[in-house]
């Protein structure tokens, strides 16, 4: 097995908010920096997760480390390895904790010993550099066997879950009965809603954080109108004189420049004039690709002349999530048995991933040019790209699942399917947007007012800060962690 890879972190300006916060909220998030800086001193904050390459825990990972360091604390990023048959059972967990069979593999007694023995080589590389005052924060199923080792070490544990269902059913409780026996000992546990807490876990020790976006990254940094065409036409995304300045802004100030293009799957190339419907995703069975494309070429192509464009990460690039591939490639058969007209009219776009900021600016563009965002997941932890696209002021057509019911308000921040399996339905809230482009300006514009007041970066920074800095006292003077209350039910 691959050494740990220990993931290079870049200082962000935590200042850099006074700019989107108003004056008072700007001061608490100052009196709060300095507590955290005060508090942690001589700690180090370590997050540990699958990979440092696509996905939405690595958007959240970036800027949060990068603005901790900002503030003065010593945060780092580490990366647990495995071979293929481990990421099979983590993704097999993944799905179940969304309520999926997914492979419908079993999670039996060799599943769990690969699994366990694939975390005690990780953990005998991560234990050895913990000091016992640092914090650990455990990312998802991948890392939940690291709590045990972890904890013997003297360290303050917090075992983060990013996924999860509003009513557990009986694939979700299967993947609980895998897990909590390694996460019971864990001095915290924070899930992104309060009903994805589970059934069993002292309540006492667990708290919520929703997720958020960094205003600033290049995947949320404001473009110009030439300057997004530009990008995109690099990319090879749209038919658009590549002469243009494709150019955008890294994380630590310094200047960048698409130059790597996207793999595309399509008959033509989009014009800048072309009305287009676009989802970002992994591709991943539960974003649904194939029913997006489906619900475009049933109930939007034969009633408008806008394009569909599905765009996601290269597979080779993401590594653990192995699903991915196979998932692509059925949405590239799906798309060969599209009538030629509806075919015509959809684009799939492999995005590169060799540098992760270029790709951010490509994902920028491209949900800054579309004229309606889709994110028509059967289930979702949060949906990032909701939020991504909502600060951008677009209309988004989301599934009412999970933590895109935190995001939008219906009707007003964007539009939400009932049932996410509802192909018509998905049409419909489409071409309602698609043909009144008024309501599809006014509705982006609450949603990007939405995602400032509440799905910022401080937000979430705020609350880690406050958790670890309850469980440092809590520890010290033996009272509990405040807890925000779980509302998890069973079916």
């Amino acid at each position: 097995m691959a050494p740990l890879e220990h993931v290079s972190i870049t200082p962000l300006d935590p200042r850099r908010f006074q700019s989107v916060l108003l004056p008072d909220e700007y001061l608490r998030l100052e009196r709060l920096m300095e507590d955290g800086r005060r508090e942690l001193e001589g700690r180090v904050v370590w997050n540990v997760n699958s990979t440092a390459r696509g996905g939405g825990v690595v958007e959240l990972l970036r800027p949060l480390l990068g603005y901790s360091r900002g503030a003065g604390v010593d945060a780092r990023w580490v990366v647990v390895e495995g071979a293929p048959s481990f990421f099979d059972i983590t993704k097999r967990l993944h799905n179940r904790l969304h309520g999926f069979r997914g492979d419908r593999g079993d999670l039996g007694a060799e599943a769990r010993a690969t699994y366990e023995r694939t975390l005690a080589a990780n953990a005998r590389e991560l234990v050895p550099v913990i000091r016992d005052r640092d914090v650990v924060i455990l990312h998802d199923p991948q890392t939940a066997g690291l709590v045990g080792p972890v904890r013997a070490a003297g360290a303050t544990v917090i075992w983060r879950c990013h996924v999860g269902l509003d009513h557990a059913n009986a694939a979700v409780h299967e993947a609980w009965d895998f897990l909590r026996p390694y996460i019971r000992d864990a001095d915290a546990y924070v899930f992104s809603r309060a009903a994805f807490g589970w059934d069993g876990l002292p309540k006492d020790r667990i708290a919520v954080i929703a997720p958020s976006i960094d205003a600033f990254s290049p995947k949320n940094a404001a473009q110009s109108a030439a300057q997004t065409l530009a990008i995109l036409g690099h990319a090879g995304i749209i038919a658009y004189d590549r002469r243009g300045r494709a150019t955008f802004t890294r994380s630590d100030g310094t200047p960048g420049r698409v130059d790597r293009r996207a793999d595309l799957v399509q008959e033509r190339l989009l014009t800048p004039e072309d009305p287009v419907v676009v989802q970002v995703s992994r591709w991943d069975r539960l974003k649904d690709p194939l029913g997006v494309m489906r619900a475009f070429a049933l109930h939007v192509a034969p009633s408008c002349g806008a394009h569909l464009l599905l765009a996601g990460p290269s597979t080779d690039s993401v590594a653990d999530d192995p699903e991915g591939a196979a998932v692509l490639a059925s949405v590239r058969r799906a798309f060969r048995g599209l009538s030629p007209d509806v075919r015509a009219r959809v684009h799939l776009a492999s995005l590169p991933m060799d540098d992760l900021e270029e790709n951010a600016a490509i994902v920028n563009a491209v949900q800054r040019h579309a004229t309606v965002v889709v994110q028509k997941s059967l289930a979702e932890g949060f949906g990032l790209t909701v939020a991504e696209a909502m600060w951008k002021a677009r209309p988004v057509v989301a599934s009412r699942v999970g933590g895109i019911e935190d995001q939008i308000v219906d009707g007003e921040s964007g539009v939400l399917i009932a049932n996410p399996r509802d192909l018509a339905a998905t049409g419909d809230a489409i071409l309602g947007l698609l043909s009144d482009p008024r309501r599809a300006r006014r509705i982006g514009n609450a949603a990007h007012r939405r995602v400032r007041d509440g799905f910022l970066a401080p937000r979430q920074l705020q609350r880690y800060f406050e958790v670890i800095q309850r469980l440092v006292d809590g520890r010290s003077e033996s009272r509990p962690l405040v807890e925000l209350k779980t509302a998890s039910r069973r079916q």
